[in-house]
């Protein structure tokens, strides 16, 4: 018997969403800092939301993976 990953998708989503959210607040500000002429900080911003997209993309990977498991899991459940 398993424990059901019930609203797993959901904290998810919700994670990639809050990374997103932060990727587009470092590129803002890097953007900004190539404006002031800082140009290392603006790497440093730059990779940072570069990171924060990817672990975006990870958690919506997740999300993808687990949502189409659970109709084949559903199914599996139907035949027993």
């Amino acid at each position: 018997m398993s424990i059901p990953d019930t609203g797993r998708t959901s904290i998810d989503l919700d994670e990639a969403a809050r990374q997103l959210e932060l990727a587009a607040h470092d590129a803002q500000v890097a953007y900004d800092c190539i404006s002031l002429g800082d140009l290392d900080w603006a790497h440093t911003n730059a990779i940072t939301a570069r990171a924060e997209a990817a672990a975006a993309e990870s958690a919506l990977r997740a999300a993808l993976a687990r949502e189409q498991m659970q109709p084949a899991q559903a199914a599996t459940a139907r035949s027993i």
